[in-house]
């Protein structure tokens, strides 16, 4: 603790980040500062702090800061560097969503409609779709009555043939250059008006459609017409009377009991109630004005930002809109509600998010013992020189002898990190040799340890083996080839469960309610899923037959019969026996091979 007094006393009064660090080295907590000096001391000095503070604290054993050029600097600098480093108290948005958009391609001279996940600069949008509300319904009326392209033909010089979209009135054909330029703008620009929630027109057309259609006695086509006006009456019900039709918010509430928090969003569009989400948060921020720009950088890094963003008076209105402006090229209103529509909205936000605390309370301390307090048990079960925060498990996926493949999973604080993931194509190893293809794995893994990919994969706390003795064994020869000796290495046997380490001869066998043996199995069963995942996808490339051929007594006219009963080497996977008696020319015995075949391989 000297030391870090030592180090409290030389804090500049600059404006930047500060990074938490424990005994291991590990960062923990990443915050922004007005006043480093003053927000950093504030950790060690002062009034009582709220739990999780505290709880942070205690494991604080260093930390080091970065001065920025102004606040919205370190705010910037602040959520790239919790996205690097996935800090164990800092706001980690894992299970946020991304709701579909309906884009317009306004860059293209003949503007195509779609519906995307992913925001880009490159168009106009309207969303996000939520509650019920599918975009592929709205888009259908958009091509109805507006007769605008969903396609993503190219518009050239050379007319093309019209498709079926167009024989169904449908689309306006610019394809085929059955309408020019100032023709379809027009219905670009009716068909924008609809999606701002201007429904009367399009309501009209429809109407009007569904008679002609029920008087041409075409009862298919009205009924469809019928469906469509349906689901325009529904969208109408979900208009907020109180609030203006050119209100396009986000309205944004954070509740806390100095735990835990929950941040309810609601959203709106045009004055249209589109649905809402609530999130459950861990966090050691020393504010909920704090807690809630944690939230707003990391949410809105995934998701469109709205004209105007109502929220509770604590919020930070001034830095916020600045980064929005600055950063991300968005001029965003940040209002304070206090009074009249927008202050009920916010109400309503508020009781989402309260309610939504009280009942994940329990949820996040059951969370908390399948992830991080396993990964602190496994440590005290296994001593561990440290906490195993970074965990890789690695698995073989081998069928046939030919196109094996292997699995690098990550677990951090005892939960997936999937953009960590990394497959392997066993290059040089002959034939179905489980042993070989782990160290052929592994020694291409650990050749990136002190690399300049090191960063894209970062030493592991703990490597875990799909396997047992032979296969732990035969990944040792490889850490002693390379001279590794800092990275625990452990391998869990699937049939008993039992763990194999290097300093027992004896296994660890784990009560199957224990937290450290169920974490043990998620990131084992995760591996062993994504090397499969990664074999199908080899094998859906090339002939089914190459793989049937490697069992007995399928030879080629049996080979054609499974082929052309199940298409693809996924569904004869997943038949039972009397699945694969159908196929013509496979009997109980054969079908009983077959089933086993696949069901010991993977």
């Amino acid at each position: 603790m000297g030391q870090l007094q030592e180090k409290l006393k030389l804090l500049p009064e600059n404006p930047g980040v500060y990074i938490m660090l424990d005994k291991d080295g590990i960062v923990i907590y990443v915050g922004k500062a007005r006043v480093l000096k003053n927000r950093v001391r504030q950790y060690f000095h002062g009034s009582a702090k709220p739990s999780k503070v505290a709880a942070m604290v205690e494991h604080i054993d260093d930390f080091y800061y970065i001065i920025t050029p102004t606040e919205i600097d370190a705010l910037a600098l602040e959520n790239n560097l919790i996205k690097k480093y996935k800090p164990k108290y800092n706001i980690l948005l894992k299970d946020d969503k991304t709701y579909p958009y309906i884009k317009v391609h306004t860059k293209e001279p003949f503007p195509r409609f779609s519906i995307t996940r992913k925001i880009t600069k490159d168009g106009k949008y309207f969303g996000p779709f939520m509650g019920g509300i599918r975009c592929k319904d709205i888009l259908d009326v958009a091509a109805s009555v507006y007769n605008v392209r969903l396609c993503t033909v190219a518009v050239g010089a050379k007319p093309k043939k019209p498709c079926l979209a167009h024989h169904l009135h449908r689309c306006l054909a610019p394809c085929a250059h059955m309408c020019n330029q100032e023709e379809y703008a027009l219905r670009v620009k009716k068909a924008i008006f609809f999606l701002d929630g201007n429904y009367e027109e399009a309501e009209e057309i429809l109407k009007e459609k569904m008679l002609r259609f029920a008087e041409e006695e075409e009862f298919e086509l009205a009924m469809d017409y019928r469906e469509k006006l349906q689901m325009l009456s529904k969208l109408k019900l979900k208009r907020l009377t109180s609030i203006n039709r050119c209100i396009n918010a986000d309205i944004v509430a954070l509740k806390t009991n100095r735990l835990y928090s929950a941040v309810n969003v609601l959203v709106t569009r045009s004055g249209i109630m589109q649905g809402g989400n609530s999130f459950a948060l861990e966090d050691a921020s020393l504010s909920d004005s704090d807690a809630l720009t944690a939230f707003l950088l990391q949410y809105y890094s995934h998701h469109e930002v709205p004209e105007e963003i109502i929220v509770q008076d604590f919020c930070e209105k001034e830095l916020i809109k600045s980064y929005f402006k600055e950063k991300l090229g968005k001029k965003t209103e940040i209002v304070i509600a206090k009074m009249g529509a927008k202050r009920q909205l916010l109400d309503m936000a508020e009781k989402n998010a309260e309610e939504y605390l009280s009942k994940v309370v329990d949820k996040i301390r059951h969370k908390n013992d399948m992830t991080k307090n396993a990964c602190e048990r496994l440590q005290e079960l296994l001593s561990l020189p440290k906490y195993p925060r970074r965990m890789e498990c690695y698995d073989i996926s081998n069928i046939s002898g030919v196109d094996k493949v292997g699995s690098m999973v990550v677990f951090i604080d005892g939960e997936a990190d999937k953009n960590s993931y990394r497959r392997f194509k066993i290059k040089t190893v002959e034939g179905a040799n489980d042993y070989a293809s782990h160290q052929e794995m592994m020694r291409r893994r650990l050749l990136k340890l002190g690399a300049e990919e090191e960063e894209r994969f970062p030493k592991p706390d703990l490597i875990v083996i799909d396997g047992g003795k032979g296969q732990l064994s035969a990944v040792k020869e490889v850490f002693d080839e390379l001279g590794v000796t800092d990275i625990p290495l452990i391998a869990l046997a699937e049939r008993e469960e039992e763990i194999f380490t290097l300093y027992s001869r004896e296994s660890i066998r784990l009560k199957k309610e224990d937290y450290a043996l169920k974490m043990l199995q998620r990131i084992r069963d995760e591996a062993h899923r994504f090397a499969i995942t990664y074999f199908r996808s080899l094998h859906s490339k090339r002939n089914l037959a190459s793989v049937l051929s490697e069992i007995e007594g399928v030879g080629k006219k049996k080979q054609i019969s499974i082929m052309q009963k199940f298409g693809t080497i996924d569904k004869i996977m997943q038949a039972s026996v009397e699945e694969l008696c159908t196929a013509e020319g496979i009997g109980p015995e054969l079908a009983k091979r077959i089933y086993e075949y696949f069901k010991e391989k993977l």
